[in-house]
């Protein structure tokens, strides 16, 4: 019989190549995550250094970097903000919360998404806590980082604002939910941006403010913002001049607001006066007008003989003499008649502000349209003043 010939061996070396192989990549792999992990630290001090010439100062306790190997996780313990020189009166405030938490796909690392762990305090600079904020959830995400974020969003779950007196606690304003979003509008460029935002409140009420704003109420809308030239840090009364004086506006192109059986829907265009108040209209639809007017205190004020300075918010021009001889003088005239016009002079406002517009139908109810007034801050309801906007610089 012929010999068999022996089976070949192989190379036991190729056995390794594949492990070999993994191992060569794990390592690299490492040494990437951890020089990006490095970049992690620099580039955050970077952005730091711009704001603080902007006067946003932010800081952290201690800070840390992990998620090996997939993502990037920074967390600062402590976090403040400090805001020099961001309002219209230069006031220092300096924001702080518990933690902050940030995260990055390492295969998509444009995409920024943040958490953030209340409290938080607010406290004029060198001062005691004023503010108090809490929220349940609260969260961020940023598309388009480290160049020029393409769109942005910030959500709150629960979130309260409490003002804070020594001791005492008062309840400033409550939502169940908010959310606040924006991006570059389509087909904006970035030499002349137009940044379309959409916002939304759940639930939300406001304190000190104006009593129409103290019950709860839902809230909703859209809008573009032009005027901007760039995206480069700069103080807020600076970046508002700049608008200012780019002829910026913000054209709203819906926004809706629900308070029990008031409903209201709005759109038009907001710009800034030399002075760098609010200066605009709105078209307004309103259903239940009637609902909103005994709010606005006219009988009340009457009734109590009506401030100079409050009256100008409601009838701008009428001086509280005038009004407090008028009332004694259908007194004296007739007994009681004053006291009936003072209960009577929500509906004469309602009829007054009704007359203003037109008819029309909003969600099936009966509504009235009319304008809602900006000029140079303060905020007119047909011929009523009831507000007034502080400047912005």
């Amino acid at each position: 019989m012929p010999d068999t010939p022996a089976p070949r061996r192989r190379p036991l070396w190729r056995l390794f190549i594949m492990p070999v192989l993994l191992v060569i990549a794990a390592l690299a792999w490492s040494a990437f995550w951890f020089f990006a992990a490095s970049e992690v630290e620099v580039r955050p001090t970077h952005w730091r250094a711009q704001e603080a010439k902007s006067g946003r100062v932010y800081d952290c306790a201690g800070r840390s970097v992990s998620g090996f190997p997939f993502r990037f996780e920074v967390r600062c313990d402590e976090a403040s903000v400090a805001l020099r020189s961001q309002t219209a009166t230069q006031a220092s405030f300096t924001a702080k919360l518990s933690e902050i938490l940030v995260v990055a796909q390492i295969y998509d690392p444009k995409l920024v998404i943040a958490e953030f762990s209340a409290p938080a305090t607010i406290a004029e600079r060198g001062g005691p806590p004023s503010l108090a904020v809490n929220w349940s959830k609260a969260r961020a995400s940023v598309v388009g980082l480290p160049a020029i974020p393409q769109r942005a969003s910030i959500v709150f779950d629960d979130p309260a604002i409490d003002r804070v007196n020594a001791s005492v606690v008062t309840p400033l304003a409550r939502a169940g939910h908010v959310e606040l979003h924006g991006r570059l509008a389509d087909g904006s460029s970035l030499a002349n941006p137009v940044i379309e935002t959409a916002w939304k409140v759940e639930g939300g009420s406001v304190q000190e403010l104006h009593p129409l704003l103290a019950q709860p109420f839902d809230a909703d809308g859209r809008a573009l913002l032009s005027g901007l030239k760039d995206f480069s840090p700069k103080p807020w009364p600076e970046r508002f001049r700049e608008i200012q004086a780019a002829g910026g506006r913000v054209e709203i192109t819906q926004s809706r607001i629900a308070q029990g059986d008031l409903v209201a829907i709005a759109a038009g265009t907001l710009g800034l006066s030399a002075q760098g108040r609010i200066d605009g209209e709105l078209q307004m639809t309103v259903a239940g007008i009637e609902k909103v007017i005994p709010a606005l205190g006219i009988e009340k004020m009457l009734d109590e003989g009506v401030p100079q300075a409050t009256l100008d918010r409601v009838a701008p021009g009428v001086r509280t003499q005038d009004l407090n001889n008028l009332m004694g003088a259908l007194d004296r005239a007739i007994p009681g008649l004053g006291k009936v016009v003072k209960q009577n002079a929500n509906v004469g406002v309602a009829a007054g502000i009704n007359a203003l517009g037109k008819e029309a139908v909003l969600e099936g109810l009966k509504a009235r349209t009319f304008p809602l007034r900006f000029v140079d801050g303060a905020v007119f309801l047909g011929p009523l003043k009831v507000g007034q906007v502080p400047a912005l610089y």
